[in-house]
């Protein structure tokens, strides 16, 4: 890299980037229509720029097919990679085969592949946007040619009802590419507090083993905070060596795949959240086969103090024996009066410093002061209580609201 460029200088343009015989014909052209000096008139300066232009459009063209050649190969490559990898989705043949039997280019070739789906599945020809005025009609030809090879016969007045009841036979089901009955664990949603409490017995807990380690067990111990999380099911993911209870996680011999699908069977599993990096999420999707089909399935994912966050609302959703409490998503709002949150008919506010010390947080429904609720073991709830600390204004307003929302009143 030079410290002043001179276009007319080939080797300034290599070190720029530019390959060898661009930069060469880059140089040629400034070097025949250098720039005119700034005293030059304007008229004169401008037609030397155009000059300039006229002798490097030959470039400009060849370059533009060269980085279409390129995309071309580049994208042709990536559909032979996933077919080897084992992907099935039939319109990966299809571009290949239109590229191998037909010729077509990549766009030709993904609006043949196109057409040839829509027919295999019973739709109506929908064929691909004209081209702009003075670009070649590619698409549209390559398209109508793959719905016919899909078995489409547009002058066919029964041609949809013939092949929509073709593409419902059992047979066409049996035929055509699977797919995966679930997401896999990589493509989980994030936690939230959407979905219904779930008995402790019944959750399971996919960790890291880079979690554990790197984290010094902190979401083990966030976890033994939870009254009743003794019940849930916590399995360790190595990316080595795939799923172990975490009492087998320093040992490195394989799990045992039938006693690990046992385990999993027998617990019943409605509700199931992984926490884990990129490697070990990958090796999850690999066997994600052993793991059951679940109401909630679910992951952390971003930095982590928002995987820390949503951690908290995963395990704000476990239930202990005994526990009655109400699940679903708290509105929350924040007014000049303070924090409040809202939980069907109930409403939690911040009330303001309590007297001698410490905050009060109040809730109400419908008629005023939420007054005569009483739990489903007949303990009678306050409509007011007082905090220590106003950082844990949330978490209290959240704790009263959900046994709020889940209690009886007695007339």
């Amino acid at each position: 890299m030079t410290d002043r460029f001179d276009p007319a200088d080939a080797g300034c343009w290599m070190a720029h980037g530019r390959p060898t015989h661009h930069a060469h014909a880059l140089a040629d052209a400034w070097r025949r229509f250098p720039d005119l000096p700034n005293d030059a008139p304007l008229d004169a300066r401008m037609a030397r720029a155009r000059e300039r232009v006229q002798a490097l459009r030959p470039l400009n063209e060849a370059i533009g097919l060269e980085c279409e050649r390129q995309r071309v190969t580049a994208n042709f490559t990536s559909i032979e990679r996933q077919l080897a990898q084992g992907s099935t989705d039939s319109r990966h043949v299809s571009i290949l085969h239109a590229r191998d039997v037909h010729g077509y280019g990549w766009d030709a070739a993904v609006a043949y592949a196109d057409g040839r789906y829509a027919a295999r599945a019973g739709w109506i020809a929908r064929a691909p946007s004209p081209p702009r005025p003075g670009e070649p009609d590619i698409r549209r030809p390559a398209y109508a040619q793959g719905f016919l090879d899909g078995g489409g016969q547009p002058d066919d007045l029964f041609d949809v009802a013939r092949r929509s009841f073709a593409a419902a036979s059992p047979e066409a089901l049996r035929t055509d590419s699977p797919r995966a009955a679930r997401s896999l664990p990589s493509q989980w949603p994030s936690p939230t507090d959407v979905p219904a409490p779930v008995s402790w017995r019944r959750r399971l807990l996919l960790l890291g083993a880079g979690e554990v380690v790197a984290g010094e067990i902190d979401i083990l111990a966030m976890l033994r905070e939870r009254p009743g999380h003794e019940a849930a099911t916590i399995l360790v993911i190595d990316a080595a060596t795939g799923l172990r209870p975490l009492s087998l996680l320093t040992d490195p011999a394989p799990t045992d795949g039938a006693a690990l699908r046992r385990l999993l069977r027998e617990g019943d599993h409605a509700d199931i959240l992984v926490v884990a990096d990129a490697a070990e999420l990958g090796r999850l999707d690999a066997d994600a086969a052993l793991l059951p089909l679940a109401r909630t399935m679910e992951r952390t994912r971003n930095s982590v103090i928002q995987q820390r966050a949503q951690f908290r609302r995963w395990l704000a959703r476990g239930r202990a024996p005994g526990d009655q409490f109400a699940g679903g998503h708290i509105r929350w709002s924040k007014m000049a009066a303070g924090l409040s949150g809202r939980l069907g008919d109930f409403t939690a506010r911040y009330a303001g410093p309590a007297e001698p010390r410490g905050h009060r947080i109040v809730i109400e429904d419908g008629d005023g002061p939420a007054i005569g609720y009483r739990t489903a073991l007949g303990e009678a709830l306050h409509p007011e209580i007082v905090i220590g600390n106003k950082r844990h204004a949330r978490n209290a307003m959240t704790e009263l609201l959900r046994q709020f929302a889940a209690s009886l009143r007695l007339v």
